[in-house]
């Protein structure tokens, strides 16, 4: 099987044989969510012919990613989204779901490089890098400021080597109840890198860092550099991402015979009469089905547990009524009168500022914002704040971040704010020290019942956006399985570190036995 990426050492997780019956009649599968996880459920089931139906709370598809029309002060038409998304080379499974509907992935474009910037002044960027482990980290470190010489001395070896022996869901069992701080104190990274790469990769899961599970941080640095060949470049959508990625798809879930129903919150999911469940939304009669692929965010899980009145298996339901939140997090998006300095990235990450943690330049990349700059000279801004206190006021922490990029760009001081929007929200998941147990899984104790979302644990080396995917299709995999259809192949980067005497080294350094 041929792998989806450059990497040949992709992992390919074949689905289960069939071992059940079809209803009779045919199955019908309420899907409710329509962000990625749903997405990929209610395609995984439609290309089998199972009839899905989308029911997504808000006006549009996407979740995280969705995106509303507006209009500017100046008159103009733009869309609003909940912000800057990367699409790395390694998200197999949902490249292979845009593809679905862009077979070349032509709405995808890619940035030429990742830079980082501190606070204090220290710098680092990826472009150029060897892609393949370990010669990615050592030209890093070779080249970087933030690694000199007299600190890696300092390294402590056998802390860092289990770095290089992350395997999924072994590495849970041993690194689970550590903060992810205390991983990198133990092994004695330099301070200059600690605060610059490992501050700007850990909060790109919207967490405090010491809020942060010091195995999701290895699992992380194991997807994105030290186990996979794909590399740290990225894409991003040519345009907003309803235009590039979620009406093409949802055509294509059409011409499939699923059904794609916007603002349709579900109001609860009781017993059906003549399938096992009736799922009603506002101002709509319920609709009975045979199985429920619950692909909400966490807040819209338990709001879900609430409102669930058909029989249901109760700790599963207070577990997922219990499912964490990440703190809050703001998006604002600022269209200036002046253009930033033309050297100025598409996407820069930020480290060491009291909120700012990346800065966007939309016009760089998207077709939209590049033709508001084009027609008035001036530049589309996104700022993101992670792990924001609870309670915050956007628009207080709205003026903070605008502070700190006059800071990071200077020429923006000057420039005049033709509009700005914001978009302060709370529905992340969190991934605690001592969490991955409580975890949803993708099956439930209802084979009915099935669970989607980038907070669901899936023993597999995904995370972010790509875990969404993959549990989407997991969680299809299940239903069809169990009514005797056939599956779909999920990809994962290795599903071990790469090379097998760091591995060895690794396990007994920790005292380990080999396998």
């Amino acid at each position: 099987m041929r792998a989806p990426g450059r990497d040949r050492r992709a992992a390919a997780v074949p689905p289960q044989a069939p071992a059940g019956a079809l209803p009779d009649p045919a199955p019908r599968v309420a899907v409710i969510g329509g962000g990625i996880a749903g997405l990929a459920a209610a395609t995984a089931l439609a290309e089998r012919g199972v009839a899905a139906t989308v029911l997504e709370r808000e006006a549009g598809l996407g979740g995280r990613l969705r995106g509303w029309p507006i209009r500017l002060r100046d008159g103009s038409a733009a869309t609003m989204t909940r912000g800057f998304h990367a699409f790395f080379r390694q998200y197999y499974n949902l490249r292979a779901l845009l593809s679905r509907a862009d077979p070349e992935l032509e709405a995808l474009t890619p940035l030429a490089d990742y830079p980082l910037v501190h606070a204090g002044g220290a710098r680092d960027g990826f472009a150029g890098l060897p892609r393949t482990p370990p010669w990615n980290a050592l030209a890093l470190a070779a080249r970087s400021r933030s690694f000199p010489a007299r600190e890696l001395a300092g390294v402590n070896i056998a802390a860092a080597l289990q770095l290089l022996d992350v395997d999924v869901p072994g590495v849970y069992a041993r690194l689970d109840h550590l903060e992810a701080p205390e991983l990198l104190e133990a092994i004695r990274f330099p301070a200059s890198a600690r605060h610059l790469a490992f501050e700007v990769f850990s909060r790109s899961f919207f967490a405090d860092p010491r809020r942060l599970s010091a195995a999701e941080l290895a699992v992380m640095f194991h997807i994105y550099f030290l186990g996979s060949s794909e590399g740290l470049v990225f894409d991003v959508p040519r345009s907003p991402f309803p235009q590039a990625l979620w009406h093409p798809l949802a055509a294509r879930l059409e011409s499939l015979g699923a059904r794609v129903h916007t603002s349709a919150p579900v109001e609860a999911v009781a017993s059906g009469h003549t399938r096992r469940f009736a799922v009603a939304c506002a101002g709509a009669p319920a609709a009975e089905f045979d199985a429920v692929v619950l692909a909400a965010d966490v807040p819209g899980l338990r709001g879900l547990t609430e409102r669930w009145e058909a029989p249901a298996d109760a700790a599963w339901l207070a577990g997922l009524g219990r499912l964490p939140s990440a703190p809050p997090f703001l998006v604002s998006r600022l269209w200036l009168d002046r253009p930033v300095d033309a050297s100025r990235p598409g996407f820069l990450g930020t480290a060491g500022y009291p909120t700012l943690d990346n800065v966007s330049v939309l016009e760089r990349f998207e077709d939209e914002a590049a033709g508001w700059a084009r027609r008035t000279g001036g530049s589309v801004v996104e700022l993101h704040a992670y792990a924001l206190p609870e309670g915050c006021e956007a628009r207080r922490e709205h003026e903070r971040l605008l502070a700190q990029l006059h800071r990071v760009y200077p020429e923006t001081a000057e420039a005049g704010v033709v509009d700005e929007r914001r978009e302060l929200h709370a529905d992340c998941p969190l991934f605690p020290p001592g969490g991955h147990a409580a975890r949803a899984g993708v099956r439930t104790p209802d084979p009915d019942v099935v669970v989607a979302g980038d907070h669901v644990r899936v023993d597999l080396p995904v995370a972010l956006m790509e875990r969404a995917a993959t549990s989407g299709v997991l969680a299809a995999n299940a239903l069809l399985t169990h009514w005797g259809l056939p599956g779909h192949t999920v990809w994962s980067v290795p599903r071990q570190g790469r090379g097998s005497a760091a591995r060895a080294l690794a396990r007994w350094a920790r005292g380990a036995p080999p396998r």
